[in-house]
């Protein structure tokens, strides 16, 4: 199984801000057999993400491995690093003059110099779903199965309302990374999980409650492995998908795209709330484009795409036979 960090270069990268790159370098790993051979998948990642997605530490290495629900046996898998996550040590100082269509073209232009013409499937998760939603609105034709996982084809005023604090922590506070990610996961998950897990007990080591020192771990945790700089650049473009940026209404791109759409909602999301996904399939149905919608039913609310592995691979089993 193929699965080593390279690079490739594309050209005359014009972003929405008026922002020119006459080179860009793309980072990306393939899992699985070689181009050519099998039908591509292409893995996007959510916030915390990169490109390793299988194999030994990959982050979604239960899904994705020979035999596995997405079967590296079967497919040729492909993840690129979101530019500026950092996995490739490549970041960007001016990280307000991207948004997710721009990321978006970037990776088509890079897909494009692989000789990849069409993909088999689009998957992603959180973020990861909107950069699948703005790949398959600016290339209609190109994504046979369009798979989107606890995402949405837009920023919500809650999304952006939730951006905008961590940006503020992130800028402000002398611990801004782990005070950031001690914040985000209170979106992450959900009341019910927290009561389930820690039951107000208390840790007379620390001397605070275990909700607590869970939260400074995570805090901890991504602090060691993440940096701020990254943490800017995903958490700005998380406030920025948006498939209607350039003035078509969501219903005339809906019926554009060609893909067999599989929307895959948690019931207790609270950072891409399932109402969200309800409403798009309506709007979808009322203009005679059929949506499939799965749910994985959990208490861990955002992040059971990242634990309840046993649901998500049963309904993605079902998607790549």
């Amino acid at each position: 199984m193929l699965s080593e960090l390279k690079t490739l270069k594309i050209h005359d990268i014009n972003l929405d801000s008026s922002f020119n790159y006459k080179e860009f370098k793309v980072s990306y790993q393939i899992f699985g057999k070689k181009i050519g051979s099998n039908p591509i998948v292409l893995v996007l990642h959510p916030l915390t993400g990169n490109s390793d997605v299988a194999g030994i530490d990959g982050w979604w290495k239960k899904i994705i491995y020979s035999g596995g629900p997405i079967d590296t046996k079967n497919y040729t898998i492909i993840s690129f690093n979101i530019p500026g996550n950092g996995f490739d040590g490549v970041y960007f100082d001016n990280y307000k003059d991207f948004n997710t269509s721009d990321i978006a073209r970037i990776f088509k232009k890079a897909l494009d110099k692989l000789n990849i013409s069409r993909l088999y499937a689009a998957i992603g998760g959180s973020i990861g779903a909107g950069l699948c939603w703005e790949l398959a609105a600016l290339f209609p034709d190109f994504i046979r199965n369009l798979i989107p996982i606890a995402g949405d084809w837009k920023s919500t005023d809650w999304m952006i309302a939730n951006t905008t604090v961590q940006n503020e922590i992130l800028n402000l506070s002398k611990d801004s990374l782990n005070v950031a990610r001690m914040h985000a996961m209170l979106c992450y998950r959900t009341p019910v999980s927290f009561k389930v897990r820690f039951n107000r007990s208390f840790n007379d080591e620390q001397n605070i409650f275990n909700v607590q020192s869970w939260l400074y771990h995570h805090g901890e945790k991504l602090k060691n492995r993440f940096d701020l700089r990254s943490y800017k650049m995903m958490n700005h473009l998380l406030s920025t998908i948006d498939i209607t940026r350039y003035g078509e209404k969501i219903e005339i791109i809906l019926k554009k795209i060609q893909s067999k759409i599989i929307i895959i909602s948690i019931d207790s999301d609270l950072f891409f709330p399932i109402e969200e996904d309800i409403k798009t399939i309506n709007i979808a149905n009322k203009v005679g484009v059929e949506i499939d919608h799965e749910i994985i039913n959990s208490a861990f609310g955002h992040d059971a795409f990242l634990m309840e592995y046993s649901k998500l691979s049963k309904i993605l089993k079902n998607i790549f036979k």
